[in-house]
């Protein structure tokens, strides 16, 4: 689709199947909160309030989605939402190729209040969060990458998440016999240059 300069002309581009989701959506989402400002961003129809954005909508070769930028922490009171997470080319409501995909109007309606709700409340979706690696390391490995400089110097240079397998794979033996082999193997491994993957953690 042709790069467009606002919603409507956005909408005239799309494939004749999409037309009618895309005007639909506009329409309730508008006469819902006429304040809305629309803008185009990342080439989609984003629908923003009082200076955030809301929601945009889209068209694909087969299909339209729609989303909601705070989905993650809405209710979702009708349960009608099929992906909470942020937002994906796939939307909140899944692949719509007609109006029969989406929910009653009085829900988008409510929903849509919602979403604005949230952003009066200076709500966000939370940003994801990585496990700092010593949070969860055990003594007797810290001791031992102490004691193997190389060893250490190795597992400094992975990345994260590479860090924390090393130490989910230590921290989940039961037995502390278990643990103390674990951290010989990894020991060995590190030594290697290697990073640990799921056949050692068997």
């Amino acid at each position: 689709m042709a790069k467009a300069k606002n919603t409507e002309e956005y909408i005239a581009n799309a494939a004749e199947f999409a037309q009618p989701i895309l005007r639909h959506l506009r329409s309730i989402l508008l006469d819902t909160l006429p304040e809305l400002e629309e803008q185009i961003k990342w080439q989609y129809p984003c629908f923003l309030y009082k200076g955030k954005i809301l929601c945009h909508i889209a068209s694909f070769k087969a299909h339209c989605s729609f989303s909601f930028w705070l989905a993650p922490i809405m209710k979702d009171s009708y349960g009608v939402m099929e992906g909470r997470g942020e937002n994906s080319a796939m939307g909140q409501f899944g692949k719509i190729t007609s109006l029969n995909d989406l929910p009653k109007d009085a829900i988008l309606r409510e929903y849509t209040l919602e979403a604005a709700a949230l952003i009066d409340a200076g709500k966000t979706v939370p940003k994801k969060t990585t496990k700092k690696p010593l949070d969860t390391m055990t003594e007797a490995f810290k001791q031992a990458l102490e004691q193997n400089p190389k060893a250490n110097e190795s597992f400094k240079a992975l990345s994260i998440s590479h860090q924390n397998e090393y130490l989910e794979y230590i921290s989940d033996a039961k037995k502390e016999e278990t643990k103390l082999r674990r951290i010989e193997k990894s020991i060995d491994l590190l030594l290697d240059g290697s990073n640990l993957n799921a056949k050692y953690s068997k």
